[in-house]
């Protein structure tokens, strides 16, 4: 038993003390990750702060892929697997794939790992957060810095296959009511989505048209109570829209498709 390993017990304790209710896992994850006695102990140390898993272990597990994340930037959430997963089933072959308010680009990153020949942009506000998105999509994948889609290349104008974005949807006056891992250390871009939580989704609904082909389909990760709403702003904007829900994942997705390949 090395000198990692045997530390596992105490370091569960200190896990179980800080209120970490997965501690056993969290503990393993953590000593397998670490690589040195003084790395492990700093790494702990962070996490009993409150400081999430991610942060401290540099990545999050994201539909069987480790992506990158860092600091400040938005941790991908299981539930956002449903929204590959729809993605995956819509796209054609060779698709064109955007992702809009990537983040790390776990959603694109997955894309890649799951389809062929795939073409991906990305795109986010926040610097940081377009640094890791290459980091996770390198090298077949480019993102860009930038609001929305303002950065994409003209070129890809009526290109797009599918156009996947969880753009931020939690209301403002709901921010202070989120996880502390979430409301202290993620960015408020990456949450906040306006009085109603739909600002941010209003946007991308409205861009999209101009970027999907023909036969292309756009996907917005939602809540259940919001996605009524999002359907009524596709459906403002041209996109026949139908609505997805896993309940395994607590997960909702809106998707649009123009009116040309509507059921």
């Amino acid at each position: 038993m090395t000198a990692l390993s045997s530390s596992r017990p105490d370091i569960v304790t200190r896990l179980r003390s800080a209120g970490c209710v997965f501690a056993e896992d969290e503990a393993r994850l953590l000593v397998s990750t670490a690589a040195s006695s003084a790395e492990l102990a700093a790494m702990v140390e962070r996490r009993v702060a409150g400081v999430p898993l991610e942060y401290v272990l540099g990545w999050a597990e994201f539909r069987g892929l480790r992506i990158a994340v860092e600091p400040g930037v938005f941790v991908p959430r299981r539930r956002t697997e449903f929204l590959v997963g729809l993605a995956a089933t819509l796209a054609p072959a060779s698709p064109v794939v955007v992702e809009l308010c990537c983040g790390s680009a776990a959603v694109g990153a997955a894309l890649l790992a799951e389809l062929a020949a795939v073409e991906l942009h990305a795109v986010d506000i926040d610097p940081v957060a377009v640094r890791c998105a290459r980091a996770n999509i390198a090298p077949d994948g480019d993102a860009y810095v930038g609001d929305l889609d303002t950065p994409l290349p003209a070129g890809l104008r009526g290109r797009v296959d599918v156009l996947v974005a969880n753009a931020p949807y939690v209301p403002t006056g709901e921010i202070g009511l989120m996880p502390p891992e979430a409301r202290l250390h993620e960015p408020q871009v990456a949450l906040d989505g306006g009085a109603d939580g739909l600002d941010v989704q209003r946007r991308v609904i409205a861009a999209a048209p101009r970027w999907l082909t023909p036969r292309g389909h756009l996907l917005i990760e939602t809540s259940a109570h919001q996605a009524e709403q999002t359907a009524e702003a596709m459906a403002l904007s041209g996109l026949h829209p139908r609505i997805a829900r896993s309940d395994d994942l607590d997960a909702t997705v809106v998707i649009g498709a123009p009116a040309s390949v509507a059921p």
